[in-house]
C-alpha cells in the first residue's frame, strides 16, 4: 500500500481545487469547461484520450476535477461549467433545471464488498454503515436498491469519492462495507485474499456516468459538442476492439504522468474487463429507458418509468449527428 498515500494526496488536491467552482462565471473565457466530480485515474483514461482528440479537432477543452459529482452538477446548473460528468437524474427531476444528458459514458459495473471479519451477507448490513461514491451516484443507487431487495436499512451512508480511495479504505480497515469497481476488486483479491466478500448483485442495466449540459449551451455550441461526442465514440470503439491500445494512447498523449507502476500495470487488465460493457453508441433512448427502470426502483427518480419522457432528461441531437457520421455498432 505504498502508493495509497499518493492517491490520497491526489484526492485531497482535487478537493482543494474544487474551490474553483465558486469562481464567478465572468472569470471564465470561451473554452469548453468540463466539470468532473472525481479524480483522473486509470478508469477515466479513455475519456482523457477522447478529450485530447477533441482538442486536436479544434475544441478548447478545459477540465476541472472537483470533490464530488454534486459539486460538478452544481457548477453546470450555476453556469460556472458548461458540461458535467456524472449521473444527474435526481437533479434533473427535483430541481427541474434546463439540464439534459446528451451521452452515456459508462454503465454500472460495480461490486458491493464487505470485510468478512464483520459481515458475510446482505442481512448482516442491517443497521450498519456503508460507503458509496457520492450522493445521487450510481453506487448509492445500487446499494439502496439492494437494501430494499434484502429488507434492510443502513444506519448511515458515507460519501467517499473515488473507487481507489474506497478500496484503500477497506484495506486499511477504515471502511467495512462499500462498493468498488473492477480494478478495486482485483486489488482486494490480490492484496488480501479471502479477507473480503463480494455480495451478490444480479444484473444491473443503467448509466453510471454520462455527459450533461445546459440546453442553451448545447444549442449554442452544437458543432463543438458533436466533435466531443464523436471523439468519445471513436475512442470507445477502438479500446473495446483492442483493450491493449489504451496503453499506447496513454503514452501518445502523455496522460497520467504521475501514475505509479501498479497503476500502469492495471491499465490493460482494467480495460480488458471493461470492454464488453462499454456503450459503443452513446446510450441514447434505449439507455434512457433502462435508466428510468433502474433509478425509479432505487429511488433516485420518482414516478412510473413508463410515463417518464426521454426528452425531459436527454437531448439527443449531438449524439444522433455523431452516429450519422460514425455509424452504429
Amino acid at each position: 500500500m505504498r502508493n495509497f498515500s499518493r492517491r490520497i494526496r491526489a484526492y485531497t488536491a482535487a478537493a482543494v481545487f474544487s474551490a474553483a467552482a465558486v469562481l464567478p462565471a465572468a472569470a471564465w473565457a470561451d473554452p469548453m469547461r468540463i466539470a468532473f466530480g472525481d479524480i483522473a485515474t486509470v478508469e477515466s483514461l479513455h475519456l482523457l484520450v477522447a478529450l485530447e482528440r477533441a482538442k486536436e479537432k479544434g475544441v478548447d477543452v478545459q477540465v476541472t476535477y472537483l470533490k464530488s459529482e454534486d459539486i460538478a452538477a452544481q457548477a453546470v446548473v450555476s453556469g460556472q461549467a458548461d458540461i458535467g460528468i456524472g449521473g444527474p437524474y435526481a437533479l434533473l427531476q427535483k430541481v427541474k433545471a434546463p439540464i439534459r444528458v446528451f451521452m452515456q459514458l459508462s454503465k454500472l459495473q460495480f461490486y458491493p464488498v464487505v470485510n468478512s471479519e464483520f459481515y458475510k451477507d446482505w442481512k448482516d448490513l442491517d443497521g450498519q454503515e456503508i460507503a458509496v461514491h457520492s450522493r445521487g451516484s450510481g453506487t448509492e443507487a445500487i446499494m439502496q436498491l439492494m437494501a430494499d431487495k434484502n429488507g434492510i436499512k443502513y444506519s448511515n451512508i458515507a460519501y467517499v469519492p473515488g473507487a481507489e480511495v474506497r478500496t484503500g479504505a477497506l484495506l486499511q480497515g477504515n471502511v467495512k462495507a462499500t462498493i468498488v469497481d473492477s480494478s478495486g476488486k482485483r486489488i482486494l483479491e490480490k492484496e488480501a485474499p479471502g479477507k473480503f466478500a463480494f455480495l451478490p448483485l444480479g444484473e444491473v442495466a443503467a448509466t453510471d456516468e454520462a455527459l450533461f449540459a445546459n440546453t442553451d449551451y448545447l444549442t449554442a455550441n452544437e458543432k463543438d459538442v458533436e466533435i466531443l461526442v464523436e471523439a468519445i465514440l471513436t475512442t470507445w470503439r477502438e479500446v473495446a476492439a483492442d483493450p491493449k491500445s489504451i496503453v499506447a494512447l496513454r503514452e501518445k498523449y502523455k496522460l497520467l504522468p504521475d501514475a505509479t507502476p501498479d497503476m500502469i500495470a492495471d491499465i490493460e487488465p482494467y480495460f480488458t474487463e471493461a470492454a464488453p460493457g462499454m456503450p459503443l453508441n452513446g446510450g441514447g433512448e434505449d439507455a434512457a429507458r433502462d435508466d428510468f427502470d433502474f433509478y425509479t426502483v432505487s429511488g433516485a427518480l420518482t414516478g412510473d418509468p413508463k410515463e417518464l419522457k426521454v426528452e425531459d432528461f436527454w437531448s439527443l441531437g449531438a449524439l444522433n449527428a455523431a452516429l450519422a457520421k460514425a455509424g452504429t455498432k
